[in-house]
């Protein structure tokens, strides 16, 4: 069963309320699984969606959602009634689909991002660390990646993909027209912001700031993103405030749980800028800066689902192939029911297979006087008749039953 909600089905207001940190991830996933009726889990948190993947003990369409409602309810102290309107579920067949989707970057904000696979992975290492995924949850989510690498190698969807933060950098260029010259402040050194980075540097910037809570972690992200024409700087976290001023753009992405920038910091930055505009780009969920500072004349602020509008630019280019990818992924489904379905026939099989065996053993033994004289070679030859005949005898059992799993399952 999967149960979730992204960014097509809830708001941010929603989105970040459920938001799990990287650091907190294994703890959320021991608890998902500890809850009754659930066997094995994974928890997918990313800036568009918290999605829950459960394997669960009893079949029940009511009381497996109950089950996950009650982890979403008690773990995020956010009361079911708030949650349930925004909520997207699949089981089974259709869940399988999903996933392969999700990982495909199929069901991304911007189609053809290859950041989401990364995500699914580093939720299903921890998982794996944490115990709560085992062999139904393991196969299908190595499907999900067998899936998701064909489609990246037998189309074109990510040829021009664009991340989340390349998105980002659209935006800056439809208000500047050219970021030459431009300061640029990434608040946060995490992937997100370096990968924002380096297209800014693409389109012409010349000065990048870098603030992050860990003055290591930002100092190394300046120093990799220096070059000749390229002046780079860490500034201190607490220095963040009285060094902000100085770009144009500021893009956060932080896994900060309060807000970075306050309406009130405003009038204070344009001040020190003499009035130039300054632009917010806030890609961070829970988000970062304070809505109310857009409302400060000169300065601009776009969140995460305001990056959606830009993103929706790039799907007409990348229809065509996303048409092949679904066409992919329907059949990836269709092969990955198929194996579930002969993998029910496996033990009815071995028994079958067993049972003949000790027959024909149990005939051979009883033959052993009669073969008394029969030579090696020449008793080799009764071996391999008999195998070869059990093997035929057999045969159309075989493919009864593996039938009558398929047939099973259609119904």
């Amino acid at each position: 069963m999967l149960l979730g909600v992204n960014h097509n089905t809830a708001p941010i207001e929603v989105r970040e309320r459920l938001a799990i940190p990287s650091g907190s991830l294994a703890d959320a996933t021991r608890t998902l699984v500890h809850q009754p009726g659930i066997r094995e889990g994974l928890i997918l948190s990313t800036c568009n969606r918290v999605e829950l993947v459960t394997l669960q003990e009893d079949s029940s369409e009511s009381d497996g959602k109950a089950d996950l409602l009650r982890f979403l309810h008690e773990y995020f102290s956010v009361p079911p009634g708030e949650i349930q309107p925004h909520l997207y579920e699949f089981r089974e067949r259709e869940a399988v689909r999903h996933l392969f989707r999700v990982a495909s970057s199929l069901d991304s904000m911007v189609v053809g991002e290859p950041q989401i696979l990364g995500q699914v992975k580093e939720s299903y290492t921890v998982a794996r660390e944490v115990g709560a995924v085992a062999g139904n949850l393991e196969g299908l989510l190595q499907r999900a990646f067998t899936v998701a690498k064909r489609i990246r190698n037998e189309t074109q969807i990510g040829s021009s993909s664009v991340s989340i933060a390349s998105v980002a950098v659209d935006l800056a260029l439809k208000i500047f027209g050219s970021l030459e010259g431009k300061t640029i402040l990434l608040v946060g050194a995490g992937k997100m912001s370096e990968l924002a980075a380096r297209h800014l540097i693409q389109q012409g910037a010349s000065t990048i700031l870098v603030a992050n809570r860990t003055q290591v972690r930002a100092e190394k992200i300046a120093e990799e993103l220096a070059g000749p024409k390229i002046h780079t700087e860490a500034i201190a976290f607490s220095d963040l405030h009285a060094q902000a001023a100085r770009a144009d753009i500021v893009i956060s992405s932080t896994g900060s749980s309060e807000k970075i920038f306050h309406a009130s910091h405003g009038q204070h930055f344009l001040q020190q800028r003499r009035n130039r505009p300054m632009f917010f780009i806030d890609i961070a969920v829970p988000r970062d800066v304070d809505p109310g500072l857009n409302e400060v004349e000169g300065c601009f602020v776009y969140d995460i689902d305001d990056l959606q509008q830009v993103a929706q630019a790039n799907l007409a280019d990348r229809a065509r192939e996303a048409e092949v990818a679904e066409n992919i992924v329907s059949k990836e489904v269709d092969k990955y029911q198929q194996r579930l379905q002969s993998r029910d026939a496996v033990p009815a099989i071995v028994a079958l297979q067993q049972n003949a065996e000790a027959i024909r053993v149990a005939e051979l033994e009883r033959l052993q006087s009669k073969m008394a004289g029969l030579t090696p070679q020449q008793r080799e030859a009764v071996e391999a008749l008999t195998r070869s005949l059990t093997a035929k005898l057999l045969h159309p059992q075989l493919v009864a039953l593996r039938e009558a799993a398929r047939s099973k399952d259609a119904e």
